[in-house]
């Protein structure tokens, strides 16, 4: 019997169906050892060497496998083919003491018959220089964090922690959220014209350029009043659209976020499960390569489904030249294959995984472009009206590239002019210069940072989805939408002959999903700036990637380079642990509360950022300070005294309800009313200052009734045992598990003997069972 070890269950059931009934295919559930807790896993003084341990959830993994692994003639071992996977072979092949005659390591990079078998006929050693890579990058981040964090505890709050390239990520955030602050919109008008052509047509033209001022805009409406028009010129220019290569693992998680509305770690969990059922080429790759075989088998189904004159085989050279090892980019694994997928996400990026990688083996678009040139009689400016004609569509058949403005799809739309004339007289219906504003930079989105990373050089494949939720999981970034607010804007508009200026307004700086700092990123943050440039230092992140990657290609050592990076680090922590506490700007002292004269501070305290009115006193009898949390969207670094006075005047009493007090205050998640004991939430559209009895007690009942419908029925026998109406649907609550109910059983028919019976039968949720590298 022969024994393969990989990664997850799923892969093994996927790859013993390949493999027949001489291989037993089983699963490590990811990574098997880490270096063990505490301050001791890395010898400093001799070499930086790592001491690893078994993971407390893995070691009847280990006892199964060891078990196998002795009666087995040859153990191959078959993580995935990356710096995480190889790593994962060797800590394998260490904690089961695994001899060389009869272990292999195998590599594929999609779980196709053909692929494994290939892997199984070319076996090779474990390639140690791509283990001590990650090695490398493991021992790093542990030094970073294990010797930042501590700092972070004693001079900013406990509980915070710093990372390699966690805190470049949050660094980009806060740095942009300060030129946003910074920004300053400014105002221009943009001419359109809209003439009428007979029988219902209308032609629609614009100034390329824009005026700066209202005056020139005004004065330029007004110069059109007895104008007349005329088409100067028609030029009509071919042109042509190419494709976009295939998806690498960045490139897939912007076009999920935007087509799909995926966040990147759904993104990477749907991916995973389409590679491990063998429908897509392995997730994690930053290369642009296509396989021979790839090509000719997207040639053949775009041939036998458009004909062709839609096929254009293409390679693609990746940019990056850290581009890790000979890999490929994502695509399907059966090009005849047009949906796959166990359930509607799969089958939704799967199906974008198709098109983008069909797309890129098609045909270009030939458009043909057409641009008329109208004069005014009264003014050396001309308006122009373009229109675009797709001659012959390609790739366009098939898929659109969306980019960071779109919401969605972009549809290919042809925009075709109607028939024109050189020295056609046109009649003006409308010309109008609407005011716009200048848009502050875009707060980034989870895909577009993990864009920005990349372009920069941080990171790699296998970090952006983690380094994205470590951040927020840390409460140093959160992501959420905001509502806009209204700005006026001015329109002067031409009509019959007669000029009239209007004032409007519109809705702006709404976002969705954006990415936020938090007030604890800023201050963390600027501490790293001043104390550790050269941690969250742009250039130095990414030149450390490079190390590691020196080091999987053999031209560099890993503890030479730790070392080489560590000493200088290490004497800075050193000076740092001498700071004052007060030195660190967690503090800003606003003022005066003018009623009583206190002093008003705005500072970082256990729970966030808040104000405080008041010095803290031992004295007996002396008044305690006075404490108020920042709401969404204020800063620390930028709130005001006049911002600060308003937030004291929560906690404020709303009125009674059944004789008893509403109090409306803001709290660690939001504003909310407290009555009875008990707290409702306040909906982001009301203000707690400004909220009534009456709009109170709507949400008080309303929460009840929720409340009420959520509950179906409980069991004198133990009251930790309810059914309940969830979000999908009723459900078991069995003590802190939850239990899925049958479709067929009706929930209010559930005994308490019922309820135990599928407490028994449902799967324990297996702790770690799929470390997500």
């Amino acid at each position: 019997m022969n024994l393969v070890i990989v990664e997850s269950p799923a892969k093994a059931k996927t790859i013993e169906g390949y493999l027949g009934k001489d291989y037993k295919v089983t699963s490590s559930y990811g990574h098997v050892r880490d270096l063990q807790k505490g301050n001791n896993a890395i010898d400093v003084e001799n070499g930086f060497i790592p001491t690893y341990e078994v993971s407390k959830d893995k070691k009847d993994v280990i006892r199964e496998l060891k078990k196998l692994s002795k009666s087995a003639d040859t153990i191959y071992l078959a993580s995935d083919d990356d710096r995480e996977g190889e790593a994962i072979s060797w800590h394998l092949k260490e904690a089961l003491k695994l001899k060389d005659d009869n272990t292999k390591r195998i590599v594929f990079r999609e779980i196709t018959k053909n692929a494994i078998t290939q892997a199984i006929q070319n076996p090779r050693g474990i390639d140690i220089d791509l283990v001590h890579a990650q090695q490398a990058r493991r021992v790093l981040d542990r030094l970073v964090g294990f010797e930042l964090s501590p700092i972070l505890w004693k001079k900013i709050k406990t509980g915070l922690s710093a990372g390699r390239v966690q805190s470049v990520a949050v660094r980009l955030v806060v740095e942009r959220e300060r030129e946003i602050d910074k920004f300053e919109a400014v105002s221009s008008f943009k001419v359109t014209a809209q003439f009428d052509l007979g029988e219902g047509k209308t032609l629609v033209a614009e100034l390329p350029s824009k005026f700066k001022t209202e005056e020139e805009a005004q004065q330029f409406v007004q110069d059109c009043v007895a104008a007349e028009y005329k088409i100067e010129n028609l030029e009509k220019k071919p042109g042509k659209k190419s494709p976009a290569p295939p998806f690498t693992t960045s490139t897939l998680q912007q076009e999920a976020s935007r087509k799909l509305g995926f966040s990147v770690a759904r993104t990477m969990s749907v991916a995973q499960k389409l590679y491990e059922s063998g429908k897509i080429s392995y997730m994690r790759t930053d290369s642009l390569n296509l396989s021979e075989e790839a090509m000719t088998a997207a040639k053949e189904e775009i041939k036998s489904s458009y004909g062709d004159s839609y096929s254009n085989p293409r390679k693609y050279k990746t940019k990056s030249s850290s581009a890790q090892e000979a890999h490929e980019a994502i695509r399907p694994t059966n090009f005849a294959l047009q949906t796959a997928g166990s359930d509607e996400s799969e089958r939704r990026l799967y199906e974008l995984i198709w098109k983008r990688a069909i797309a890129s083996q098609m045909s270009d678009a030939q458009i043909e472009k057409t641009v008329a040139t109208i004069s005014v009689s009264t003014r050396p400016e001309s308006l122009k009206a373009s229109g675009e004609v797709i001659k012959f569509e390609g790739f366009l058949k098939v898929y659109v590239e969306s980019n960071d403005d779109d919401n969605g799809e972009t549809e290919q739309k042809s925009t075709m002019l109607p028939p024109l004339s050189i020295g056609q007289e046109l009649e003006l219906l409308e010309l109008k210069a609407k005011e716009g504003f200048t848009r502050h930079p875009a707060r980034y989105t989870e895909a577009s940072l993990v864009k920005k990373l990349e372009e920069m050089g941080i990171g790699r494949p296998s970090t952006y989805a983690p380094t994205i939720s470590t951040i927020q999981k840390r409460n140093y970034v959160v992501k959420e939408a905001r509502d806009g607010h209204e700005r006026k804007y001015k329109e002067i508009i031409l009509k019959g002959g007669k000029v009239e200026n209007t004032e409007n307004t519109e809705i702006t700086g709404a976002e969705k999903n954006k990415l936020f700092p938090t007030n604890t990123a800023m201050v963390v943050n600027d501490f790293l700036v001043d104390h550790f440039p050269n941690v969250i230092d742009y250039s130095f992140t990414a030149k450390v990637e490079k190390e590691f990657d020196e080091i999987s290609h053999g031209t560099k050592t890993w503890n030479g380079m730790i070392e080489s990076f560590y000493g200088d680090f290490h004497k800075k922590v050193e000076t740092t642990e001498k700071i004052e506490r007060s030195e660190v700007g967690s503090t800003r002292e606003l003022g005066n509360d003018p009623k009583t004269g206190l002093p008003i501070y705005a500072r970082l305290g256990r729970f966030g950022a808040m104000v405080q009115m008041g010095d803290v006193s031992d004295e007996e009898g002396a008044e305690k300070p006075k404490y108020a949390s920042l709401k969404k969207g204020q800063f620390l670094e930028s709130i005001t005294l006049e911002d600060a006075l308003e937030l004291f005047k929560l906690p404020r009493q709303v009125g009674e309800f059944e004789d008893k007090v509403m109090t409306a205050a803001i709290g660690r998640f939001g504003p909310y009313i407290r009555h009875d004991g008990k707290f409702v939430s306040i909906p982001k559209e009301m203000d707690p200052l400004q909220i009534t009895a009456e709009e109170s007690i709507d949400l008080i009942l309303a929460k009840r009734k929720a409340d009420a419908e959520k509950f179906i029925k409980a069991f004198d026998e133990n009251p930790d045992v309810q059914v309940l109406n969830g979000r999908w649907g009723p459900y078991i609550k069995f003590g802190k598990k939850n239990v899925k109910i049958p479709k067929d059983v009706d929930p209010k028919e559930l005994t308490y003997e019922d309820c135990v019976e599928l407490e028994k039968k449902a799967p324990e949720k297996k702790k770690g069972a799929r470390k997500k590298k």
